[in-house]
């Protein structure tokens, strides 16, 4: 096949790289609308289930050069107290780690991976999609692309169009053009890098306060630093203001410490002085937390979507990232699968559709329902003051209430995500020197 796929970021990339470890294209263009691919961003969080993917597509090594291997997630009181802590990754009884990395240097790796392995013109930047038709006589699909640095309007022909472009897709507009602007949620997020001394086991990802008020999360997006022993420490601020009104989706825009800082003064979170970490970043970014309502197909024919294009949803249970490499690896298995069977690629893009949208469709809506915060309000309310032991405040039954809500915000349990037979698809070449066939691991 010759495959187009519309968006250079997390999904499109691994995507391409998926694609073509199956031995499924002849032909691979990424375009992106950015000028250039910089190493933008902030932290992100790779749940086992995407890690265990990037690994099988070679990238093990690399991936646990830049990243950190997360240990625990701890939920406290804004005074600092423990309400719930939870091992991650192998600690928890996956086979493979959870990591917590930066978003640029995780772009950066798939993106060299790309041109390494598919040519170094096999991403095009400056470019942004109009439309496609699928054309029996011309061709199975016929995108209209701009370049933006010179306003010229191309024809590109492939055997399938990917739209991996974002939360604000003009793939899926295409679709869906009267679906209207990305639904809010009331709660602006302001986020940061700073360096700073590493906190608990170094691993460890902190929350505190709940999405009703105000809520901060900071764990580590680097090991710490030879020679001054600080880390790179990742931290979102999430604050809740009536009759605010949401700005337009823009993850480069600047964020004032004067709006966020005043929701968190005097919280301290086992060492960390909440408003001096923020107050320490070179930059802040101010961001709504949007989503956008399950739809009821993604594409049509031989065009589909992947990830925000196709379930954009609240960074709750720190999945969004990892839900677009599942995807990106469930479309090329379904794809080898139509092509074992002999089917039009439409029919394998209808399988991965098949697969994937119930399930990333049910986390938008659990994450959308803030599922934790109850039982953090709940500590609020009780102990307004702080406390000595959460026995104290909460029974065992509502303390497990916090598990099940990040269970459903996450969406694969260990023993589940060990069991699953594995998505790797290899090229295999047939005894009589024929056309590759499409082997799985299982």
């Amino acid at each position: 096949m010759k495959v187009l796929i519309v968006g250079a970021g997390i999904g499109g990339l691994t995507a391409a790289l998926s694609l073509d470890a199956a031995g499924l294209a002849r032909e691979i263009q990424v375009i992106d609308a950015a000028a250039e691919l910089l190493p933008l961003g902030v932290g992100i969080n790779l749940l086992p289930h995407a890690t265990r993917e990037l690994i099988e597509l070679g990238l093990g090594p690399e991936l646990a050069r830049i990243a950190v291997p997360t240990a625990e997630v701890v939920v406290m009181d804004v005074f600092g107290n423990r309400i719930w802590r939870g091992e991650r990754g192998l600690g928890a009884g996956y086979d493979w780690p959870q990591y917590s990395v930066h978003r640029g240097e995780l772009q950066a790796l798939l993106l060299a991976a790309v041109r390494e392995r598919l040519g170094a013109d096999s991403v095009r930047t400056g470019c942004s999609f109009v439309g496609a038709v699928e054309d029996e006589v011309l061709g199975p699909v016929r995108s209209q692309v701009v370049d933006r640095r010179t306003g010229d309007v191309e024809t590109i022909a492939s055997d399938i169009v990917i739209g991996a472009d974002g939360l604000n897709s003009a793939v899926r507009a295409q679709f869906h053009p009267d679906e209207g602007p990305p639904r809010w949620s009331g709660v602006t997020m302001w986020r940061g890098c700073t360096e700073a001394e590493p906190f608990l086991t170094g691993r460890s990802m902190m929350w505190a306060g709940s999405n009703s008020k105000a809520k901060f999360v900071v764990y580590p997006v680097s090991a710490p630093r030879a020679g001054s022993g600080r880390a790179l420490i990742n931290w979102v601020a999430e604050v809740r203001v009536a009759d605010a009104v949401a700005q337009a989706p823009d993850w480069n825009r600047g964020g004032r410490l004067e709006d966020v800082a005043p929701h968190f003064e005097g919280w301290s979170l086992a060492g960390v002085d909440v408003c001096a970490l923020m107050a320490a970043s070179p930059k802040i970014l101010e961001y709504p937390m949007t989503d956008r309502d399950p739809l009821p197909f993604w594409g049509r024919g031989r065009v589909t979507l992947l990830g925000d294009a196709a379930h954009p949803m609240y960074p709750i249970g720190s999945n969004g990232g990892s839900q677009a490499v599942l995807d990106a690896r469930h479309l090329a298995y379904e794809l080898a699968r139509a092509k074992d069977r002999a089917e039009d690629p439409a029919a394998g893009l209808a399988a991965y559709e098949a697969v994937r949208r119930p399930p990333t469709s049910a986390i938008v809506l659990a994450n959308r329902a803030f599922p934790m915060d109850p039982v953090l309000d709940l500590v609020a309310d009780r102990a307004p003051r702080g406390f000595a032991a959460i026995e104290d405040v909460l029974d065992p039954a509502e303390v497990a209430l916090i598990d099940q809500a990040l269970r459903a915000t996450t969406g694969t349990d260990a023993e589940e995500l060990n069991r699953r037979p594995s998505l790797d698809v290899r090229p295999r070449r047939s005894d009589s020197g024929g056309e590759a066939a499409a082997v799985r691991r299982e």
